[in-house]
């Protein structure tokens, strides 16, 4: 299947029911994928490194929703639903009874081929499928006996409110996987695109470069934060200026996808530029640490 390609809205669907999920890595967008899964009816397991890390991950979705409740865009009950259907969880046995697992933890190649390791052994009748922005699916099918099983689901940030799912075919996807992670993308009320397992697949190969020259514009002191931004919003009718969009995705997240296509295909569009290699050596990562090329309060 050609990069691009789209599953036909008429395609018979999957024998691969999906019902039962288990999330593993549940930073905000792990926890925004169980948070949206749960809503659509889904009972949804949540895994990472320790269960009060999970347990503080499901405290700040109810705290999302109720904020939400409160100014009536989500009704009382529907909170409450959204709610039961998550559950957290340290124990194996969720895994193997799981028919989709979507792995979304740190964007660090050795740590997911650990977890996918452990996955295809435990997991071993699940969809494993990978919140991956840059890593190759295929090198993360090739860690278990049925590479045929792992696919990309890449969902956007903030997972509840991006209505796109960028859907990644490694030279192992069956077209079974693929189909079912496609319907299950639909039953989300997620919009779909497919992609050949390149680096950065289709999203990030445009946006890199992109995020790059606001990064270089910023450094050469063409403009401000404010007014590279707006450029952007105002000028080319962007929801979200470039920097805004790197504090939002993380720095730390911007510069390793950066470095990865940089390194893959040699082209110097995507070379990171210092003023993002240095704030990420500051720790000023975006909105996750309260600065990043801008400031932010708990407000």
């Amino acid at each position: 299947m050609m990069a691009g390609a789209t599953i036909s809205n008429t395609a018979e669907p999957s024998m691969h029911k999906i019902e039962a999920m288990t999330v593993v890595g549940v930073g905000q967008m792990g926890a925004g994928i169980a948070q949206v899964a749960a809503g659509k009816g889904l009972k949804v397991a949540m895994m990472d490194v320790n269960r009060t890390v999970a347990e503080r991950a499901k405290v700040q979705i109810e705290k999302g929703l109720r904020a939400r409740v409160a100014k009536g865009k989500v009704s009382a009950e529907e909170c409450d639903k959204i709610l039961a259907n998550i559950d957290v969880t340290d124990d194996d046995a969720r895994l193997a009874a799981s028919d989709i697992v979507i792995e979304a933890v740190t964007e660090n190649a050795s740590v997911k081929c650990d977890i996918f390791r452990r996955l295809g052994a435990v997991a071993e009748r699940a969809i494993l499928a990978t919140n991956t922005s840059a890593i190759p699916i295929t090198k993360l099918a090739a860690t278990i006996t049925h590479p045929e099983r792992v696919i990309g689901m890449h969902f956007m940030n903030p997972a509840p409110v991006m209505r796109l799912v960028e859907l990644v075919r490694g030279l192992q996807t069956s077209a079974e996987t693929l189909q079912a992670a496609s319907d299950l993308a639909r039953r989300l009320d997620k919009e779909i695109i497919v992609a050949n397992d390149m680096p950065g697949f289709i999203v990030n190969r445009m946006l890199i470069p992109f995020l790059n020259e606001a990064c270089f514009a910023l450094q050469e002191g063409l403009g401000s934060p404010q007014d590279i931004d707006a450029g952007a919003k105002l000028g080319l009718n962007h929801p979200m200026g470039p920097l805004e969009l790197a504090d939002l995705i993380g720095l730390d997240t911007v510069l390793y996808m950066a470095e990865v296509l940089h390194r893959e295909f040699g082209d110097d569009k995507y070379r990171p530029p210092t003023i993002l290699r240095n704030h990420v050596s500051a720790g000023w990562l975006g909105r996750k640490t309260g600065r990043g090329f801008y400031r932010y309060d708990q407000k």
